[in-house]
């Protein structure tokens, strides 16, 4: 089981303080919060990928690369890679060089993104978000596995003879999770190619999820690629935590009233019983979470969001000490018992090389 963070690289007024953080210190802030990450014990560190403000991360693999050179162990991912609006011969250019500079510390999440003028901005029509993404990802797919590809479809220009360079590393490309919140064409895309499928499950009560992830269970296995309960799932989460509940409520609450995303409308109270919101004590995070195994069966990656918000930096560190030191370590534990000797461990770059075998890569 894994367990990490992700950051969509808000910068968001302190609402405590009316502070707002210029985009230099947002950006170094992630830095900061990647390396406390690692020091702290967590598997994955994950950057969102935004081109409007107010959000600083419009290039992850910059920013990872950045990362990959001040760590050693912690894996490197992304809360999302815009599949839709990217060229697919640059993503998979882009991530093979981080690839390669990470030492295959490094995997992917795939999606369409919330913002609609990202579309024509990068010149794609928002009303074919899933074929682009279906199509992307095919031709994606084969770059990184043909050393040379020939390619005619609806989005993008020809290619005759085209080899990606450089070539994933170990010829392994980097492992791919398809994210939604509510596409079933995503978690059917996910189960097709046999990779990773992430529930983006922050924000949506537990039920609307059940179904995409039992959807995407029962064609991973449909597929031939194991039975349901073999399918490689990743979840969301948001936490705040002090060492009492009253203490954690009563401090997070002005963030939670004000947060762009989910302020203004329901209480703190009925949010954080409505989805994987949790604040309070350590103990309550650690038991919230545990649920999650209850509504979706066994997962291999837990991710929590906790820089949002106008959080202060400060703040964020010794959340992430809380967590590192009283709450991963009990849900690895936890997590492990009872979890069937079938249940597949969270993906990396060593396992991936390992299982590895030609016949499985083209359909």
């Amino acid at each position: 089981m894994q367990f990490g963070i992700y950051s969509v690289g808000d910068v968001t007024p302190d609402p405590t303080t009316g502070r707002v953080l210029t985009e230099h210190e947002r950006i170094k802030s992630m830095v900061t919060i990647a390396l406390k990450a690692e020091e702290v014990g967590l598997d994955v560190f994950a950057s969102g990928e935004h081109h409007n403000p107010p959000h600083v991360p419009s290039s992850p693999t910059t920013m990872l690369g950045y990362i990959a050179a001040r760590t050693e162990r912690i894996l490197l991912s992304t809360a999302v890679t815009l599949i839709t609006t990217n060229d697919p011969v640059k993503i998979a250019e882009d991530y093979s060089m981080l690839q390669h500079l990470a030492d295959g510390r490094v995997d992917l999440v795939l999606g369409r993104g919330n913002t609609p003028p990202v579309y024509p901005w990068f010149g794609k029509d928002i009303t074919q978000g899933i074929p682009l993404a279906v199509e992307n990802y095919a031709l994606l797919y084969r770059l990184w596995r043909e050393e040379s590809v020939d390619w005619r479809g609806r989005f993008r220009s020809p290619l005759q003879g085209f080899t990606v360079a450089p070539r994933p590393l170990d010829g392994v490309p980097p492992f791919v999770w398809h994210a939604s919140i509510r596409s079933p064409e995503i978690a059917e895309q996910a189960a097709f190619y046999g990779d990773g499928f992430f529930a983006s499950n922050i924000l949506w009560p537990k039920e609307h999820f059940q179904q995409l992830i039992g959807l995407y269970r029962e064609r991973y296995a449909h597929y031939g690629h194991g039975t349901p309960e073999q399918g490689i799932v990743a979840l969301g989460g948001q936490a705040f935590m002090r060492k009492n509940s009253q203490d954690a409520v009563r401090e997070f609450r002005p963030y939670f009233d004000n947060a762009p995303v989910y302020g203004h409308g329901p209480s703190l109270e009925d949010f954080a019983a409505q989805t994987p919101l949790s604040v309070g004590s350590p103990q309550e995070v650690i038991e919230k979470t545990l649920k999650f195994r209850d509504y979706f069966g066994d997962y291999q990656r837990q991710m929590f969001n906790m820089d949002h918000a106008g959080l202060p930096l400060k703040t964020v560190l010794e959340q992430l000490d809380i967590l590192g030191e009283e709450v991963v370590p009990v849900l690895r534990k936890e997590f492990a018992k009872g979890r069937p000797a079938e249940v597949r461990s969270g993906p990396t770059h060593p396992a991936h090389v390992q299982t590895h075998r030609p016949e499985q890569e083209l359909r």
